[in-house]
């Protein structure tokens, strides 16, 4: 058997410091890379897109100005967007954690809310010009 001289000057380069400096650089990296893996497993835990897709049946109550009604309106969810599954119209959207953001004109009527959808419900605030008076108030929502 025969070993070559590459071999033999590869082998006397190595050192224990040499190695010692070798594992700590590749714990560096190891510490370096793991938060970004319990991020992306934290990201996998996060609702996905169209965990909220579905009708809502929303309804508005007010608190404050002239307006005294209670109305609902069924709002659609698809994916990341929010539209008018009836009556008016909605634009909006919903992030994957469930904040939602929309618009809704009925006429010259017009509201704008926000809140959080959570499973199968949701919850916010809204304020907009209802038939000429300033109003505002809370939603609260349940898919059907």
């Amino acid at each position: 058997m025969t070993i070559s001289a590459r071999a033999v000057a590869r082998f006397a380069h190595f050192t224990p410091s040499r190695a010692l400096r070798g594992i700590l650089a590749a714990a560096v990296l190891g510490a370096v890379a793991a938060p970004d893996l319990a991020d992306a497993a934290a990201r996998a835990r996060v609702a996905r897109p169209g965990a909220f897709d579905g009708t809502w049946n929303v309804t508005f109550t007010p608190q404050a100005g002239n307006c005294h009604a209670t109305n609902t309106f069924p709002f659609n969810v698809y994916g990341t967007l929010v539209s008018s599954a009836g009556g008016g119209k909605v634009t909006g959207g919903i992030s994957r954690n469930g904040s939602v953001a929309v618009r809704i004109q009925v006429g010259a009527s017009w509201a704008n809310g926000s809140g959080r959808l959570a499973g199968n419900v949701g919850a916010g605030r809204w304020s907009g010009l209802i038939t000429g008076d300033r109003c505002s108030g809370v939603w609260q929502a349940m898919r059907s």
